[in-house]
């Protein structure tokens, strides 16, 4: 099949134009955190934050998810009102407007570079670890900006975004691949199915695995200002969601994309059954996208009915984006089996 070259190079461009507005949206979501202004606090708030953070409740622009002091119980029973209530119309900082623009301007390249790439190769942008992850962290950062601006929860934008950075530098440094045709086993209709929901699903579930670190850092440092070994107010961590708002928006968050990974596998058996003859194989990349779903599975499972929260649960979901990751990268990288086309050499 013929490969536009042209389409091509407008690919890498764009790509490369939303590689640089985030980074430069990174640096206005810093400045924010170095020179914009944190919410006051009252002296007798000031005073309790302690006893507040032992509880996980917010310290700062935690209340910006509409965490009150009732809202966190100290017994681990849930909350009497939604940590992720909307919270009112609040003045956004001239950094944080220009980060929000740079973010979406972002996106914007980044939809296009993925568009471009499909149209010079004529199918879907997905067929090799290049094109994978430069779709997954389009969704990734599709669903966070929605996410942001629903709850106001402009903090998290230098984390999230960060770690998109990361992530498209090595796609575009390390695991570069140039356009080209499918491999045969891939020229079907099910590509269109199961990697896309593979892709969606692990869009979703890079947002989960930045939010539980970022809880896994507030949880901590609230737990060592209610020891006396830390101040109660950090710099950073004060213009955060609280922990139990950062929980709850991780826990939220791998609930959106379970359903969707579950799919995807289901697909995958299908397309498995029609190429070789058989819906499971326990081919390497099918056995770590299984061991993928019961870690998650678990983690869905110890909230729901053990009541486990915070950091055991945490723990559980970066596991299982652990196994996600050496599914998508180290399988390919270490191992060989059916379902080896990264495209890496």
């Amino acid at each position: 099949m013929h490969v536009n070259t042209a389409l091509a190079q407008f690919s890498s461009g764009f790509l490369v134009a939303a590689l640089v507005s985030y980074s430069l949206a990174v640096m206005a979501y810093a400045g924010d955190f170095a020179y914009g202004r944190g919410r006051a606090t009252t002296p007798a708030a000031s005073a309790r934050l302690p006893e507040l953070a032992a509880a996980g409740a917010p310290t700062g622009r935690g209340a910006a998810f509409g965490e009150t002091d009732a809202a966190v119980a100290g017994d681990g029973r849930r909350p009497q009102r939604s940590a992720l209530a909307s919270p009112p119309p609040a003045k956004v900082g001239a950094r944080v407007r220009a980060a929000l623009t740079l973010t979406a301007t972002g996106l914007a390249f980044h939809m296009a570079g993925v568009l471009t790439r499909g149209l010079a190769v004529h199918r879907l942008p997905w067929g090799d670890m290049y094109e994978y992850v430069t779709a997954l962290t389009a969704v990734a950062v599709a669903f966070f900006l929605a996410v942001m601006i629903r709850y106001r929860a402009w903090g998290l934008g230098l984390f999230v975004t960060g770690a998109v950075v990361l992530a498209m530098g090595l796609a575009e440094t390390v695991i570069y691949t140039p356009a080209g045709p499918l491999v045969p086993a891939l020229q079907s209709y099910w590509l269109a199915i199961h990697v896309t929901a593979m892709t969606l699903a692990t869009g979703v579930f890079f947002v989960a695995a930045v939010l539980g670190m970022v809880y896994l850092s507030a949880e901590r440092h609230a737990r060592r200002a209610a020891a006396g070994r830390a101040a109660a107010s950090h710099p950073i961590l004060r213009r955060l969601p609280g922990p139990a708002a950062l929980d709850r928006l991780a826990y939220r968050t791998v609930m959106f994309g379970f359903p969707v990974w579950t799919f995807g596998i289901m697909a995958g058996a299908i397309w498995a059954d029609q190429a070789w003859g058989r819906y499971w194989g326990w081919d390497p990349v099918e056995t770590w996208a299984f061991i993928t779903w019961v870690v998650y599975a678990a983690f869905l499972h110890a909230r729901a009915t053990a009541g486990w929260r915070g950091r055991r649960a945490a723990w559980i979901q970066l596991a299982g984006f652990g196994c996600l990751l050496f599914n998508v990268i180290g399988v390919q990288i270490v191992l060989t089996g059916l379902h080896s086309y990264a495209g890496l050499s």
